[in-house]
């Protein structure tokens, strides 16, 4: 990349960029902390991993959340438009009490981000994660005529006021409810699912949100950060009968294996001239600048690693009863959907002859890392490939469940080819002995065989989410 001007804004960058793809393949630091244990301040593990995952499945588990997930609150006479006009998500039947999990595309109907959006009443709503569609409805706000305010709070690591408002912990497992139970003020309220409530712990007004990460009976706890201890004290000290364990980062970022989660797409806003005003409005030191790609699919353009709500298993989400950025397109796509959500199950024997590398002469092949082997700042984009060697979708995170005795990927595979127990190729390490992220090194690939099966792949899970 030349230096011989200011780069300021994403556009900047993009264009003295020679190749976008090469750059944010080998040279982008990465924004978020799952490859960055330096951006936050949670423990990379509280005991270990392994008990740390058998928790949520056998007694109870902590989430911290505090510190990775940016928070935007949206208020004013056009908060509610605006929010329609930006989401793809029917919000006739948002109120307080209840939330949704909102997704914005562009105009081509491909994703930019999806984040939990609270109904908090009188007007003001809270979006919480996804950096990039945050972004994207500061910058709608921001050139367009809304009467709305913005109060934004960035995750820890991109923070200026050094200090978040509002902790975030997730308690969930089979004893979840019983931890819940004990520790509310005058008893826990009856909250079903993915709505909320306002409960009182350890003197703290705290907001509820009944989801799950797990597939049991999950709540996500959030309030003023300053009491952030206080809650989560009463939490460990009622939890300690019933086996509940705080988890790590380690374990944190390998939930979604069993969940179907997939986390950050690439925003689709790096080409078009409908957003070079958005890019040029984007700084060069944004997440969209930072991004860092990684796996065997390295496609010249970067157009390739743009999804559609449908890719990503949202389908069901999309609600064509009002007017957003998006609509026309997707509702063509909608028609034909090119790829859906799958989880990959990885053949034993080749995650062995994986391991096995490490204790043989000459060069291995790419480090299986455990819990979680993500080597793109979750942009990780593996090739799947049918026996013949055509590609037929993206396997993207990969990871260990010990529940399971499984490695695991979540992937998008071509809407024909998704047929549960197949058995496909995952094309496992990257092209030309690796890249020159620092996390990546020397290797050779190799394919590994895998079998089709449901997202999200638990059966616990699997009637959970139905429900």
């Amino acid at each position: 990349m030349s230096t011989d001007a200011a780069v300021t804004s994403l556009q900047d960058l993009i264009d003295r960029t020679p190749d976008l793809v090469d750059y944010l393949y080998n040279d982008s630091p990465g924004a978020h902390s799952r490859l960055r244990p330096d951006l936050t301040p949670v423990r990379q593990e509280i005991t270990n991993w392994r008990d740390e995952q058998r928790s949520w499945r056998e007694s109870a588990i902590l989430f911290d959340q505090s510190h990775h997930m940016p928070e935007l609150l949206v208020s004013g006479p056009d908060a509610k438009r605006l929010l329609s006009h930006i989401g793809v998500n029917s919000l006739a039947n948002l109120e307080p009490g209840r939330a949704k999990q909102f997704i914005g595309v562009n105009p081509r109907g491909q994703m930019i981000g999806d984040c939990i959006l609270y109904d908090l009443g009188e007007g003001v709503y809270e979006l919480v994660s996804s950096t990039p569609l945050l972004n994207w409805i500061q910058f709608n706000v921001e050139t367009g005529d809304w009467d709305v305010t913005l109060e934004r709070d960035d995750n820890t690591s991109d923070n200026p006021t050094g200090r978040r408002k509002r902790f975030r912990y997730q308690l969930d497992g089979p004893n979840a409810a019983v931890i819940f139970d004990e520790i509310v003020e005058g008893g826990a309220p009856e909250i079903g699912f993915f709505r909320t409530a306002r409960v009182r712990i350890a003197g703290v007004d705290v907001m509820v949100l009944r989801h799950s990460m797990s597939g049991h009976k999950g709540y996500e706890i959030s309030g003023p950060f300053d009491r952030g201890d206080t809650v989560r004290g009463a939490i460990v000290e009622a939890g300690a009968e019933h086996g509940l364990l705080q988890a790590g980062a380690k374990t944190y970022f390998s939930a979604s294996f069993e969940g179907g989660w997939m986390a950050y797409p690439l925003p689709a806003i790096y080409t078009g001239d409908d957003l070079r005003a958005y890019r040029e409005w984007l700084p060069a030191t944004s997440w969209e600048a930072k991004f860092q790609l990684a796996g065997s699919f390295k496609p010249s353009s970067i157009e390739e690693y743009y999804v559609t709500p449908y890719d990503l298993g949202y389908g069901k989400l999309v609600s064509f009863d009002h007017d957003f950025i998006g609509r026309e397109a997707l509702e063509e796509i909608a028609k034909h959907p090119r790829r859906t959500k799958v989880t990959l199950v990885w053949d034993k024997d080749d995650v062995l002859r994986i391991w096995e590398s490490l204790l043989e002469p000459g060069v291995p092949f790419k480090f299986l890392d455990l819990p979680v082997a993500d080597y793109g700042n979750l942009m990780h984009r593996d090739e799947v490939r049918d026996a013949e060697g055509a590609v037929i979708g993206l396997a993207t995170k990969t990871g260990y469940s010990i529940n399971e005795r499984k490695i695991l990927s979540l992937a998008m595979l071509d809407v024909d080819r998704a047929n549960i127990g197949d058995e496909v190729e995952i094309v496992w390490g990257e092209p030309d002995g690796g890249s020159r992220k620092p996390q990546v090194e020397l290797h050779r690939q190799t394919v590994v065989r895998a079998t089709v099966a449901p997202a999200p792949y638990a059966a616990l899970l699997g009637a959970a989410r139905t429900a």
